[in-house]
């Protein structure tokens, strides 16, 4: 499975060359999925009635996962440890909740591949 963050899938949606370019070379076999707070966002982008049934329509083809608390507080472990290193900013910290459920790759900003450790240390107290 893949994570994607809003940053790609806009981008996917908008048909960006590069995040298509990457799309493509992806295996078939990859179930690619979407954060409830990344379908919000996407929904909050929706101007009427049109676009949020075209938008339905192409999340279809997404899973959408929900976040847990102990899910978040191993992301921000996460987020503290690759903050500097990946340049991620406060929104990834959705995609990384959810993968840290999944333990699957993340996808964010720039198409950043993060493969989360399973030995993240809490780094927030």
């Amino acid at each position: 499975m893949i994570l994607l963050d809003s940053d790609v899938i806009i981008d996917l949606f908008r048909d960006y060359s590069p995040a298509k370019m990457w799309f493509d070379s992806i295996e078939n076999s990859e179930t690619m999925a979407l954060s409830g707070f990344v379908v919000m966002e996407l929904i909050q982008g929706c101007q009427n009635k049109m676009q949020l049934e075209k938008l339905q329509r192409d999340l279809a083809f997404y899973e959408t996962i929900w976040l847990e608390a102990y899910d978040c507080e191993k992301a921000l472990d996460v987020f503290t440890q690759y903050y500097l290193s990946h340049k991620l900013l406060n929104y990834d910290i959705k995609a990384i909740c959810e993968n840290y459920k999944k333990k699957h790759n993340i996808y964010t900003e720039k198409l950043t591949k993060i493969k989360i450790k399973e030995n993240a240390t809490n780094t927030s107290s």
